[in-house]
């Protein structure tokens, strides 16, 4: 839900009553991953999408339908053997999927109420206060109960990095507690899964399964030299969702001309830049400066701190002097074996685009747990799985 907070945010300003379905689970060679969604409101426009495809029509059908009882429902999609061009994933993947209705209000106006005089739809500040948070930027995370006793399915509740929440999982007061202590864990490691834990709060008892999706800022890239490649790197890098910066210690090269789409132009010695930052675990650092003045103090640096890849540009004969010059100034093997020099996977690239794909596809593969091999002929798994969610819906039917 959170990948399409841009728009629903602006939905829920605007006090649209929609309905969101979210894939919660997936199984085999899935296209989307859990978290991603497809909303529909109650002009029948729909934004997002679930499956890249093969189910969309039959989850509007059913977000329509949500709009129209109020109620939440967990549905699984798959591969028909009888009939490939039924309702599923002709690709011969499975896919829970969670959809409910929210009734937002807009700005000022009062809490809709039913005849209890209790409020319609109390997940509403919940959610918007997750797709608020998301659309800004913010860290956060939801989470939703998408298994569990009728009267608790869809509650849900919102959780910021300092542990403070908004809503209530309206179970056992342990519940809450519980789903803000795991969320927030998630939140932390920037997760999107499922978990469970007992309606009560405690491992045992009727369990209840939660969707926990995160939203956190998006990852850094760090692009250290101002050459041609980088240029061609910051596009492909913002392509990919990263906040991109590139540096470097000229400044008649690192321009806002020369690189206008990156987020961040910094002009300061690489090394020294660098340790005035504060990278977590999803960062990238791509060192193009191939110039040794540059690189060993950088990458003296960069090689100790725990981010996803580091990666340095040059010929085999740099790449072999310049880890000789590494371990000159202290670096162990462990701290080497991390450094990917030559920089990128073997696509033959030639060009400065080409250059910045191949770059591209190494750190996806590696984030990813890919191989860099060709699918054709393979045996591999196209889509390599997560982490397998607990509880019924990660069963094969």
């Amino acid at each position: 839900m959170l990948d399409i907070a841009d728009e629903l945010n602006r939905w829920v300003e605007q006090g649209r009553t929609f309905a969101v379905a979210t894939v919660v689970a997936t199984n085999g060679s899935a296209p989307r991953q859990p978290g991603a969604a497809l909303a529909v409101d109650s002009d029948g426009t729909a934004i997002g999408s679930v499956s890249g495809g093969c189910v969309e029509g039959a989850v509007y059908a059913l977000c329509q339908e949500a709009l129209q009882t109020g109620e939440s429902v967990l549905e699984r999609f798959g591969y028909s053997d009888e009939d490939a061009f039924a309702v599923g994933l002709t690709c011969g993947g499975i896919i829970d999927i969670f959809i409910t209705p929210v009734r937002a209000s807009a700005p000022g106006a009062a809490a809709e109420r039913g005849p209890a005089g209790d409020v319609v739809d109390s997940n509403a500040a919940p959610l918007a206060a997750a797709l608020a948070a998301a659309s800004s930027g913010e860290a956060a995370a939801v989470a939703r109960i998408i298994e569990g006793p009728a009267d608790l399915l869809g509650r849900a509740l919102v959780v910021r990095p300092d542990g403070s929440h908004t809503g209530s999982l309206g179970g056992h007061p342990a519940l809450d507690r519980t789903a803000v202590e795991e969320t927030r864990a998630l939140l932390d490691a920037g997760r999107t899964t499922t978990l469970e834990i007992g309606a009560d709060g405690s491992q045992c008892g009727q369990p209840v399964v939660l969707l926990v999706e995160s939203s956190v800022p998006a990852p850094r890239m760090i692009v250290f030299g101002a050459i041609d490649f980088a240029s061609a790197l910051v596009k492909v890098g913002k392509f990919l969702n990263y906040h991109v910066t590139l540096c470097d210690a000229r400044p008649v090269f690192a321009t806002r001309t020369r690189f206008p789409e990156a987020d961040e132009i910094v002009v300061d010695w690489p090394h020294r830049y660098l340790d005035s930052q504060e990278l977590d675990s999803r960062a990238v650092l791509c060192v193009l400066t191939h110039d040794a003045k540059f690189d060993v103090p950088l990458l003296e640096r960069a090689l100790k701190l725990p981010v996803a890849y580091v990666g340095a540009m040059g010929s085999r004969r740099t790449h072999l002097d310049r880890q000789q010059r590494l371990r000159d100034v202290g670096l162990t093997e462990i701290e080497l074996n991390r450094l990917r020099s030559p920089i990128g996977l073997d696509l033959g690239a030639r060009t400065p685009e080409e250059t910045a794909l191949s770059i591209a596809a190494e750190i996806v593969a590696n984030r990813r747990g890919g191989t860099g091999s060709p699918l054709t002929g393979a045996h591999t798994p196209i889509h390599h799985e997560a982490p397998r969610p607990v509880g019924r819906i990660g069963e094969v039917a």
